[in-house]
């Protein structure tokens, strides 16, 4: 088992990689058209030195093969600063495929308007694509999640107040133009494009030929259709210009949450690396690790006796006041002498986080959730205690929390358990991963028992009893395939994560959120409905 260093270090290897794109020769190929690569326009958009915190780096990750795959699904999206303020890019990388949409890019641009809509995040697009990847356009076109449903984002954004500036810094065809169009300020730079329909496409359809310039060019817009509100010679003319507009903007409304000056934690962000055993199913106590991320402030444990295979307290992340719920690993023994297992939630830790979720809601406090969760204890004896009637508990509070939410999972993430501890489909502001994640509706061993047996029982119902040779040779096989949809790389890449993340990271992340969720003052009312009780 590779040490929490080698992983690390294979994090950022692998993330360089994707960093790269469509790869040297592509980017030469956008020099040679007068225009910069994708990181190159953000380094001269974001304030020198500030955090860029990228969204989706691993989307798409070792999909798409038969077309050459699409690093990053050829789209770079992040939280960055300008002048100070936060702000949500979203910036198509034109190395890869031309910058063209694949179905994981209309998810993954969706995802980032998501989170710039629920924390009233200012939107910048740098628009350089070809449109959707016509092989697949069955996929990217008519659902919910895809295409067509970033237009309508841009459209609540706008009615919602949100800032949004496009800038057209080389294609922008078809479908994809309405995206700047729908915007409210839209920057242009010469020799870019901008048509429903491109040359070919409207000598085919009505025989007219007409120039790339003459049908859409930064000057007919700027001058003759007035589609453009700022015609900009070049790229780094552009994004001084979009900077220049974001210091205009007006101040960001009081945070709703409370805040005070932010304490430096208690230990070192490095000793989470040690902490965190190697060997998963070593148990560690969960304050440790909260004690390298959470400021050194009083962390007020509730219910610290009862439920313990639940953490729960107030503490703060930054000077903000937050609560945390995070699964203890540790074997504990209660006041009846019953030991419970670490990494699993019983009825009375169940109930004590429903309860305390509901109080933080109540007092405005923003949660954050560290998921290393085996699931829902079973068995004769907690069925009794009624572990469903808890467990839903649990999730109705989760579910109906309005308060800001960011989930980290630092270990396993396993069946209703990832639910209960706001997985992706309880709405987390942010859903973040250490390398050590591992991600599905159970563990590897019992997932790979259990369809092995199906297996067997399929083979014998065709007459074919398996050998012992056999049986391991198909269950290691059912393990490795099993074990592979586990990595975290693979939800990243499907975009069940917004980010993996090493240990040492993750303050930063999460003050970012905190940061970030502060910019949007609504909170409504909180109600959960019918409590099993």
């Amino acid at each position: 088992m590779p040490s929490h260093t080698d992983a690390v270090q294979r994090l950022r290897q692998e993330e360089a990689a994707l960093r790269q794109g469509g790869g040297a020769a592509n980017i030469a190929r956008q020099h040679d058209k007068g225009r910069l690569a994708v990181r190159e326009r953000l380094a001269l958009l974001l304030d020198p030195g500030s955090p860029w915190l990228e969204i989706g780096l691993f989307a798409a990750w070792e999909m798409y093969a038969e077309w050459g795959g699409a690093p990053a699904a050829g789209v770079v999206c992040g939280l960055g600063k300008i002048h100070g303020r936060w702000v949500m890019v979203i910036a198509n990388d034109a190395t890869v495929k031309a910058g063209a949409f694949f179905p994981m890019t209309a998810k993954k641009v969706l995802r980032c308007q998501t989170i710039a809509l629920e924390n009233r995040l200012p939107l910048v697009y740098l628009v350089d694509s070809a449109g959707v990847f016509l092989p697949l356009q069955d996929e990217v076109f008519p659902d919910i999640d895809d295409f067509g449903r970033v237009f309508r984002h841009n459209a609540v954004a706008s009615a919602q107040g949100i800032p949004q500036i496009t800038a057209i810094m080389g294609s922008c065809v078809a479908g994809g133009a309405y995206l700047p169009v729908m915007c409210d300020t839209i920057l242009m730079t010469e020799g870019s494009g901008l048509y429903l329909a491109g040359p070919a496409l409207v000598q085919a359809a009505i025989g007219q030929k007409v120039s790339s310039e003459d049908l859409g060019g930064a000057k007919l817009h700027a001058a003759v259709s007035g589609t453009v509100d700022f015609r900009e010679p070049d790229d780094p003319a552009c994004l001084a210009r979009i900077r220049s507009l974001i210091s205009r903007l007006g101040p960001p409304p009081a945070a709703p949450f409370d805040r005070v000056a932010a304490v430096a934690p208690a230990r070192p962000a490095a000793d989470l690396e040690r902490l965190y055993p190697e060997n998963p199913q070593q148990p560690y106590d969960a304050r440790d690790l909260l004690a390298c991320i959470l400021d050194a402030a009083p962390f007020d444990e509730y219910r610290a006796e009862y439920g313990q295979t639940l953490v729960c307290g107030y503490g703060r992340l930054g000077g903000f006041a937050v609560g945390v719920v995070a699964n203890q690993k540790k074997t504990v023994k209660r006041a009846d002498k019953r030991l419970e297992f670490g990494g699993v939630i019983y009825p009375e830790s169940a109930d004590k986080a429903a309860r305390f979720i509901m109080d933080c809601n109540q007092s405005r406090i923003p949660l954050l959730f560290f998921h290393d969760v085996n699931g829902f204890m079973v068995g004769k004896e907690m069925e009794a205690a009624g572990i469903i009637r808890a467990g839903a508990k649990m999730v109705n509070a989760v579910a109906n929390s309005v308060v800001p939410k960011l989930s980290v999972i630092v270990g396993g993430s396993f069946g209703a358990g990832h639910y209960a501890m706001c997985g992706r489909a309880y709405d987390p502001r942010l859903l973040l991963a250490w390398p050590s994640a591992r991600y599905a509706v159970m563990g590897g061993d019992q997932a790979a028992s259990t369809l092995l047996e199906i297996k067997a029982r399929q083979l014998e119902k065709d007459g074919h009893a398996l050998a012992p040779a056999e049986r391991d040779a198909l269950l290691a096989d059912i393990r490795a395939r099993y074990e592979s949809q586990t990595d975290p790389r693979y939800g990243a890449a499907r975009l069940w994560l917004d980010a993996i993340i090493a240990p040492a990271d993750t303050r930063a992340w999460l003050l970012a959120g905190l940061e970030a969720a502060a910019l949007n003052p609504e909170i409504p009312p909180f109600r959960t409905g019918v409590l099993q009780t």
